[in-house]
C-alpha cells in the first residue's frame, strides 16, 4: 500500500468515535466536582482540537493542516483521557469496559496511523 492509499477505516471510525465520545462525556463528569469551567474547558478542548486541526486527505475538510503524528497524537489524547475520567468518574466496570474499548480501538487505529505517520 502506498502512502497514498488510504486504508479502509470504517470500524476503526466508528471504534475512534465511540471514544471520542466517552472522552466527552467521562471527562468533564470527572472535572465538575473540581472545577466546572475546567469540565466545560475540557469538552471544548476535546472536541475543538480534532475539529480545527487535521491531517490533509484524512478528512474532507481541513480547517489547519498539521502532519499525520499530530492527529495520531489527537486520537490517542482522546484515549488515554477517557479510560482515565471513567475511572475516576465510574463504576469500575463501566471503566473497565472503557479501558476495553480504548485497546480495541488502539488495534484497529494501526493502519490508519501507519498512512498518518507517512503523511
Amino acid at each position: 500500500m502506498s502512502s497514498h492509499d488510504r486504508p479502509d477505516d470504517r470500524a476503526a471510525s466508528a471504534f475512534r468515535f465511540a471514544t471520542e465520545l466517552v472522552a466527552w462525556v467521562a471527562t468533564p463528569w470527572a472535572l465538575a466536582a473540581y472545577s466546572v469551567p475546567l469540565a466545560v474547558l475540557s469538552v471544548v478542548v476535546l472536541i475543538g482540537l480534532p475539529t480545527v486541526f487535521a491531517t490533509p486527505g484524512d478528512k474532507r475538510s481541513v480547517i489547519v493542516a498539521v502532519p499525520g503524528f499530530v492527529t495520531i497524537a489527537l486520537v490517542l489524547l482522546h484515549v488515554v483521557v477517557a479510560v482515565a475520567a471513567a475511572w475516576v468518574a465510574w463504576h469500575a466496570v463501566a471503566a473497565a469496559l472503557v479501558s476495553v474499548l480504548a485497546v480495541v480501538t488502539v488495534v484497529l487505529e494501526l493502519p490508519r496511523w501507519r498512512w498518518l505517520s507517512a503523511r
